[in-house]
């Protein structure tokens, strides 16, 4: 199920100078923020949970997913060169699922990292607030790259989307309207991040158990369903 060739071609595209540039943007704007917010407030659960909450989990880990899910595979479906790729002998789910690790992987280091860091300088993981949002992260990345690499399947415009989604749903929406929030890939993770730091400085909307089934069925849904737009994108192209 795993290719390393595959792996390879798409962490070259991915980390590639100029998406890497944008990929270091964020984590590095909120690395600066903590560092100025802890000289100016000094340490203060409040602050770090609500800062973590709402620049890391709310905005960069999304934006970052959307970077690293779409730019997996949407590039290579644009110029044709996923003509190349499908010509060689290996099976399409292989290539989903091969495409999906790497997005994880690079969503993760990107945004789970920083996080941490960005927690660690704010309250020194006062009420493990660092250590929950982190999780929060590592588990909301593992979604947001399934979601985005689907969508990097099935639109030519699924940067767009992408940030529409992570901007204007999971930033907005999810924040704000109580219904949204039980399909928000943020709330979902903030649950388990609730249950890592057992107290009142992290809370979610919807219910550990709820948000971790929904967790598992949205990444595995969108993984099987990319498999299958692939195998059709395959079809046509033999046609």
């Amino acid at each position: 199920m795993y290719d390393p060739t595959v792996a390879r071609l798409t962490y070259r595209a991915l980390l590639g100078r100029r998406r890497a540039l944008i990929l270091g943007a964020l984590p590095l704007l909120l690395i600066g923020i903590s560092v100025v917010v802890r000289a100016l407030a000094g340490a203060d659960d409040q602050t770090a949970s609500d800062l973590l909450g709402g620049l890391a989990l709310a905005t960069m880990v999304p934006i970052i997913g959307v970077i690293a899910g779409t730019g997996a595979i949407g590039p290579e479906i644009d110029d044709g060169s996923v003509v190349y790729l499908l010509s060689k002998p290996v099976k399409r789910p292989t290539i989903i699922f091969t495409k999906l690790i790497v997005a994880i992987a690079v969503t993760m280091v990107f945004s789970a990292l920083p996080t941490f860091i960005a927690g660690f300088i704010l309250n020194g993981n006062g009420q493990q607030i660092a250590v929950a949002y982190t999780v929060a992260a590592l588990v909301a990345s593992i979604a947001y790259a399934a979601l985005f690499l689907l969508l990097g399947t099935v639109s030519r415009h699924a940067v767009v989307f992408g940030l529409v989604y992570a901007l204007v749903w999971e930033a907005l929406f999810g924040s704000l309207v109580p219904g949204a929030r039980t399909l928000s890939v943020q709330q979902w993770a903030l649950a388990v991040a609730q249950k890592v730091a057992g107290g009142d400085m992290v809370t979610s909307d919807v219910a550990l158990p709820t948000a971790t089934a929904l967790l598992a069925v949205v990444t595995v849904l969108a993984t099987w369903y990319a498999g299958q737009k692939l195998r059709s994108l395959t079809l046509a192209g033999e046609e």
